[in-house]
């Protein structure tokens, strides 16, 4: 596209940050061993929309803001962090049934909006994420670009959809993951559990983030 550059770096970069475990992989991991893979395809697409919001964000200079104010950081960034430490806790409590192994009580209640709902805000409520974008995106933007704005949004949707592509592979590696060790009562509350743990860490390492 006319106002970018080294495009072919830009995927590849973005492919390398997209596989770094972090929130969202874990959300994605922890919903498709729960409800599968459409529960966690659907986690995924929440996180891809939530991605829309910085993209745009960005485009447009609010992230910015962020960048420029701390208590404005320090806000969105509290606020993310007390939300995994929500959902890990949700994790480390929840339930199974002791009937049948590896079926959680709240899995019908589970709904999939639910699980597009929470994937969206995580992601929407993680300011590292808008930093990202600001600092990323605009090194591959020519300085002489027709428009800036359509340069950004171009390059803020293709690691968005790349992303989302990523995610989806491994909201299907997960559920094949749970199904494989679906006989196992113990071992699914153990991965609850570990899953619940990582994002009450994530949440505590996101509130301890400087920008």
């Amino acid at each position: 596209m006319p106002g970018t550059h080294d495009l072919w770096l830009f995927v590849l970069s973005g492919l390398l940050l997209n596989i770094s475990p972090g929130p969202d992989t874990a959300y994605i991991a922890g919903r498709s061993m729960q409800l599968g893979w459409k529960g966690g395809a659907t986690a995924a697409l929440g996180i891809g929309a939530g991605g829309l919001v910085h993209v745009t964000a960005a485009a447009v200079g609010m992230s910015a803001l962020l960048a420029a104010s701390a208590t404005a950081f320090t806000f969105v960034k509290l606020l993310g962090a007390a939300y995994l430490v929500y959902l890990g806790a949700k994790m480390l409590l929840a339930r199974r049934n002791s009937e049948g192994p590896g079926v959680d009580l709240n899995r019908r209640s589970i709904r999939l909006s639910t699980a597009f709902r929470q994937g969206f805000v995580t992601n929407v409520l993680n300011p590292k994420v808008a930093l990202f974008f600001l600092a990323f995106l605009p090194q591959f933007v020519d300085a002489d670009a027709p428009s800036k704005v359509l340069a950004f949004l171009f390059l803020g949707l293709l690691f968005d959809f790349n992303g989302t592509l990523w995610n989806l592979f491994v909201a299907w590696l997960a559920a094949r993951t749970a199904t494989a060790v679906g006989k196992s009562h113990h071992l699914h509350r153990w991965i609850d559990r570990a899953l619940g743990s990582l994002f009450i860490y994530l949440g505590i390492r996101l509130a301890a983030a400087e920008r």
